[in-house]
């Protein structure tokens, strides 16, 4: 019988890692460049400009980009993803392994800096409702991507539904590409809006305005949510509410948007604190509580593209040990907490869910069957709840929305970070 030696992971080595390459991973590296430090920069994606992005960076950044990319200074790992990472205990540098989904036969890649920047965005938070895994309805952002992707959507009556501005942004995208918008159904109330509004940076209502106008002629209802969605085998029709009336309306696609969680995985892997919120617990100069660990933009807390940018900017003078200015932060920081105030969802959307509906889709475990149990512990032992292709990323807060079970008890946080050919981990 013969045996095969493990194959050895391609080793790199700089002064700074960089994990995402949205808006707070691109606004970090600039400088860290400029500065003449080593960088390496790793991004799922096989492209620059993260989820809000995704269709190409706006011309200011496209241009610093592009240079960027061709410096002697930057090894760039785009379309890798990394799946372990740990604090070497000799010199306390960040290690992790990454691979390519897309080459999965390919050796691993074993990236090593004392500094790290975690830039890992965000994701889309779902809460359920009779009907809500039907063919047809998905994340608003998610729509909005599969239509910046090509996605066919003209003549297709679609419905923006859930909070936030996120919704008005999806809604322009699908109109934009052809699709019939019959509806946005925004559940905060109108008084809510109303402050929101009035309550916006001179440059934030221009921008609202310019949306507003792009999206005139689409039925928006404010109070408004989903109660349920039917149909054979697709999403055929859904109900809505108020809380005083109901009614159906029929409709192909249902996007839905209850605002973002930070993606902290990796985050907790190598023991980084986290808030009550959730997010990656930072200080004022966006240090983790690890040393040379920093986070910026949303897995630090949500709150848009400008507080990303100001605080990957920030991020990258404090790994330079020079005094950032806080000031544009502070001022991203305000707007995200007016946001959330004026958006924060009301208690009926959190209770739409009944017995039979499905809370673990990779699984296909229902609400009722989670009940019977205390904790996620125990659920995930007896119904396998959070053991399937998401290791808990989708049910886990839902978990902890419906039932107050702690998310981070959901994530899996054992090697591999997410799926990976069983070759690359007996890589040496």
């Amino acid at each position: 019988m013969s045996s095969t030696a493990p194959r050895e992971a391609q080793r790199l080595q700089a002064d700074v890692l960089i994990i995402g390459a949205g808006p707070a991973g691109i606004a970090a590296l600039l400088p860290l460049l400029e500065a003449g430090r080593r960088v390496i920069w790793v991004e799922q994606s096989a492209q620059a400009g993260g989820q809000i992005w995704r269709a190409g960076l706006p011309a200011h950044w496209r241009a610093q980009v592009d240079a960027a990319l061709k410096h002697a200074l930057l090894q760039r790992c785009f379309g890798h993803a990394v799946i372990d990472a740990h604090i070497e205990a000799t010199d306390q540098a960040v290690s992790l392994r990454l691979y390519q989904p897309a080459h999965p036969n390919r050796v691993s890649v074993q990236v090593q800096a004392p500094q790290l920047l975690l830039a890992t965005g965000g994701r889309e938070r779902f809460l359920p409702f009779p009907g809500w895994t039907l063919p047809g309805i998905t994340g608003a952002g998610g729509l909005q991507a599969l239509v910046k992707q090509g996605w066919p959507i003209a003549g297709q009556r679609v419905v923006l539904a859930g909070s936030g501005p996120l919704l008005l942004a999806a809604a322009a995208t699908v109109r934009q590409a052809g699709g019939q918008i019959l509806l946005i159904a925004e559940q905060a109330s109108r008084a809510s809006l109303l402050r929101f509004a009035a309550g916006l940076p001179a440059a934030k209502a221009a921008q609202a305005a310019g949306l507003a106008w792009r999206l005139r002629g689409i039925p928006y209802r404010s109070g408004t949510w989903v109660q349920s969605a039917s149909g054979d085998g697709r999403l055929q029709s859904i109900q809505l509410s108020t809380g005083r009336a109901t009614w159906a309306l029929d409709c192909d696609v249902l996007g839905l948007g209850f605002g973002l969680l930070p993606n902290t995985e990796l985050a907790q892997m190598l023991g980084c604190q986290l808030t009550n919120d959730g997010a990656i617990a930072i200080d004022a100069s966006m240090a983790t509580n690890l040393p040379g660990v920093y986070a910026a933009g949303e897995c630090a807390g949500m709150g848009g593209v400008d507080k990303s940018v100001a605080e990957g900017t920030l991020a990258a003078q404090s790994m330079l040990g020079r005094a950032g200015a806080g000031r544009p932060r502070q001022g991203a920081l305000k707007f995200a907490d007016h946001l959330q105030r004026h958006f924060s969802l009301r208690p009926e959307v959190l209770k739409l869910a009944d017995t039979s509906t499905t809370v673990c889709r990779c699984e296909d475990v229902s609400l009722g069957q989670l009940k019977a149990h205390s904790d996620w512990r125990e659920a995930k032992l007896q119904t396998r709840c959070g053991m399937g292709a998401c290791q808990g990323r989708i049910c886990g807060p839902i978990c902890e929305s419906l039932l107050g079970w702690p998310a981070q008890q959901s994530r899996g946080l054992r090697t591999p970070l997410q799926a990976a050919p069983l070759h690359l981990l007996a890589e040496d």
